[in-house]
């Protein structure tokens, strides 16, 4: 498995119980949370989601800075986060993407009158077509 572990510096928010979340060896991603479970839930998937990115782009992946060599604003602190990327990419493989169809509009009334669920029809026919026997 695929597992990358980068540290997030936690900033206590002044005005309430809230963090903000940022990675130093990755800019741009940034989170937050009302509460420290919060954060730490969004910290998770602000990684995961912008390691993922960064591969979709063919960008470099920084390797992760050990913690003495990270300095922290007074207050905040360091917060190991994990991400498995075998399950993001499985994950991101499996989203579902909006696909517009053209057909006659008596075809479209004749379908819905049927009940014919089009998403589910056209997965079945395409899986079909490709030789495809499932693929979740």
């Amino acid at each position: 498995m695929d597992k990358r572990m980068y540290f997030a510096v936690f900033e206590p928010d002044d005005e309430s119980e809230g963090y903000t979340v940022t990675f130093p060896d990755l800019p741009g991603c940034i989170t937050e949370g009302d509460s420290f479970e919060e954060a730490a839930a969004n910290a998770r998937e602000a990684l995961e989601l912008h390691l993922w990115g960064m591969e979709q782009d063919g960008d470099d992946i920084p390797t992760p800075s050990k913690p003495e060599s990270i300095t922290t604003p007074p207050g905040a602190f360091l917060v190991p986060v994990e991400a498995w990327m075998d399950l993001v990419r499985n994950e991101m493989a499996q989203q579902s993407v909006n696909t517009m169809v053209t057909m006659p509009r008596w075809l479209k009334e004749a379908a819905q009158q049927a009940g014919i669920n089009f998403s589910q029809l056209l997965q079945e026919v395409v899986k079909e077509r490709l030789g495809i026997l499932d693929h979740r």
